[in-house]
């Protein structure tokens, strides 16, 4: 397992292959000063010809599950074993986190569904915060038995999702250049964006009718993102600055 603890004042530390020993070692240390953990356990495919052992029936598996299940260990299934090691870590794992501090953890289909059940048991189903998607393939595979297979996820849950907050990144200067202003708008530079969207809005469903009489109505499927009461309130306001009504 890979770990990446993010302390208090921004020091970062790298364990990999983390043991319980070496948690239990850091943790006097920097219990509750913890910002960000960042973990790519072992995906637990079977598979020990990788990067590194990813069976839990290899010998170190086998004899820590030993010592600390006992002889249960050898009747687990394969998912078993792998809570057993997950388990005791996590709970560490989140003594270091401070109160508004988060943990993500890269995972992908085989264990992603125990290891929902598994955080909500420790960190709580209300800290949970999404699950963001990784794209780790860029071209299909056509040898796929299935499906080509393209991502793994992200999942993030908070210490205390009231004080967790994201740490946004800053506007970049691609993204300020998608803004112009060709008709001098007063309020300044201005993008166009898709005035429908998908989700259901219960006031996103009436006519507009354009400055040439056209009616217009959501397309199928979809919601204007706004009311008609703040469509009209945005389209007085154009006209009492003497701009051209919307077309």
């Amino acid at each position: 397992m890979s770990c990446r603890l993010v302390t208090l004042i921004q020091k970062i530390f790298w364990c990999r292959g983390i043991t319980l020993s070496a948690l239990k070692a850091l943790l006097p240390y920097y219990a509750g000063q913890v910002k960000c953990v960042i973990i790519d356990p072992p995906y637990n495919t079977g598979n020990e010809s990788w990067v590194y052992n990813d069976n839990v029936n290899s010998p170190e598996m086998r004899e820590w599950l030993g010592k600390a299940v006992g002889k249960e260990a050898e009747d687990l299934s394969r998912h078993d074993k792998w809570l057993c090691m997950m388990y005791p870590r996590l709970v560490l794992l989140k003594e270091f986190l401070r109160e508004d501090g988060a943990i993500f953890l890269s995972i992908d289909d085989n264990e992603v569904h125990t290891l929902r059940s598994l955080l909500d048991e420790i960190f709580g189903n209300r800290n949970f915060v999404t699950t963001l998607i990784w794209q780790k393939i860029y071209t299909v595979k056509n040898s796929a038995r299935h499906f080509s297979e393209m991502h793994d996820y992200i999942l993030v849950y908070a210490k205390d999702i009231n004080k967790w907050q994201r740490n946004l990144l800053p506007r970049s200067a691609e993204l300020n250049d998608s803004y112009t202003n060709p008709d001098d708008d007063s309020r300044g530079p201005w993008t166009t964006n898709a005035i429908q969207a998908r989700n259901y809005y219960s006031q996103g469903s009436y006519e507009i009718i354009s400055p040439t009489g056209k009616s217009f109505f959501p397309p199928s499927g979809t919601y204007w993102r706004i009311s008609k009461e703040s469509l009209v309130r945005r389209e007085t306001g154009r006209r009492s600055r003497g701009e051209s009504p919307l077309q």
